[in-house]
């Protein structure tokens, strides 16, 4: 099945869903393996160190440090890798009510880490941005 293009349409169809769990981003020097105990959500290498984003429970048993504890919510709607602005709209009217947001874009779906204590007003948000419109 091909992803969505149409911006409009992605936008009215995404669907936003919170996960269970609290979210962390933590870091690996170069090279260093990923311990066994955990099971990353996201893994990304970068020159200073690999990025994982895992559960916060996780992150702790493992003697990680961590940051930004957040909450992932999934766009269910299945957008194209290369559908242009749906990410860009998205974290515009984020930005705009003061809520930061790390976006990971994956095969199937984009998805938004959001801080804990403001997951409410950006499920709101992209609650309201999904709307149809009135005219």
């Amino acid at each position: 099945m091909t992803g969505e293009r149409d911006l409009d349409a992605l936008l009215s169809n995404m669907r936003p869903e919170i996960l269970d769990g609290i979210f962390v981003f933590c870091t690996l020097a170069p090279g260093a393996s990923i311990p066994t105990t955990i099971s990353p959500m996201l893994t990304f290498r970068e020159g200073e160190g690999t990025t994982l984003v895992i559960l916060r429970e996780e992150a702790e048993r493992a003697g990680l440090r961590h940051e930004f504890p957040s909450r992932l919510i999934t766009l269910t709607v299945h957008s194209a890798l290369d559908a242009v602005g749906f990410l860009a709209a998205i974290t515009a009217r984020l930005a705009k009510a003061g809520i930061s947001v790390n976006a990971v874009s994956a095969f199937h779906h984009d998805h938004l880490f959001v801080p804990v204590d403001r997951t409410d007003e950006a499920m709101a948000v992209l609650r309201e941005m999904s709307s149809p419109r009135s005219t």
